[in-house]
């Protein structure tokens, strides 16, 4: 195996583990890609395919929560999440590299900041959605929506955080629902994104299949460690890969 064969299939694994643990996983395989000398644009779509399978995963897993929910709001969501991923890959896609390189660094970096403020954004926002919905709750909670799918088609790097943040906004209060919802929509619009990537000829596919392949297996791993590491040490070294590959390519 070479060198980079080992790396990436490395921060595959790793990715697929910490998106088990706690998430964050795009903070390895991204650099990694970036190292192994792909262009930057197909560098985030190969990212993008490689760390998708992990959505399926967590979807099936909350089938019961899914089927509790109106059909038509699922429907609706999904919908918006498809076209907002789609909205995101078509910009990543018109985006000069040079560009995108230097918005890197500041896109691990507030991605990084939504991951640490995770739990205390959560249980802020959770006291809002206790309280009955007031009016335009539907409306504020499409606009947000479209706006972090958009985010998520672009750059998927703390895209589960900002979904479950939003959900909990509004109205959503039941922890493992919100889960639910957030999962079956990374899943939609991690998948137009990929389509899009796969059309316009951006994805490695070598590279992506067999990362693909690496990040199940993590995540396997990832989902067996969870019973034995705290988890403020994953967060704290999910933090710390954050910030440290942020000042990698800042210094670049």
């Amino acid at each position: 195996m070479s060198d980079t064969w080992f790396l990436l299939l490395s921060a595959a694994l790793g990715a697929g583990a910490l998106n088990a643990l706690a998430g964050g996983g795009s903070f390895l395989t991204l650099p990694a890609l970036f190292q192994a000398g792909l262009p930057p644009i197909a560098a985030n779509a190969t990212s993008t395919v490689a760390v998708s399978p992990g959505y399926l995963g967590s979807t099936l897993g909350f089938r019961a929560e899914l089927a509790r929910m109106p059909a038509g709001l699922l429907w609706k969501d999904s919908g918006i999440c498809a076209l907002g991923g789609l909205a995101g890959a078509g910009l990543l896609l018109v985006t000069p590299a040079h560009l995108f390189v230097a918005v890197v660094p500041w896109l691990l970096l507030f991605a990084t900041a939504v991951f640490a403020a995770g739990p205390w954004l959560i249980r802020r926002l959770k006291q809002r959605a206790d309280a009955p919905p007031g009016p335009g709750a539907a409306w504020r909670r499409a606009v947000g929506l479209a706006a972090v799918s958009i985010y998520g088609g672009y750059f998927n790097g703390g895209l589960g955080i900002l979904l479950l943040a939003l959900y909990q906004a509004t109205g959503v209060s039941d922890l493992r629902e919100a889960n639910a919802l957030k999962n079956l929509n990374s899943l939609v619009l991690s998948s137009v994104s990929v389509l899009t990537f796969a059309w316009a000829g951006q994805v490695h596919w070598p590279e992506a299949l067999g990362m693909a392949v690496a990040a199940i297996v993590g995540g396997y791993l990832g989902a067996a460690l969870t019973r034995r590491l705290p988890a403020s040490w994953v967060r704290a070294f999910v933090i710390a890969t954050g910030l440290f590959m942020a000042a990698k390519f800042l210094w670049r």
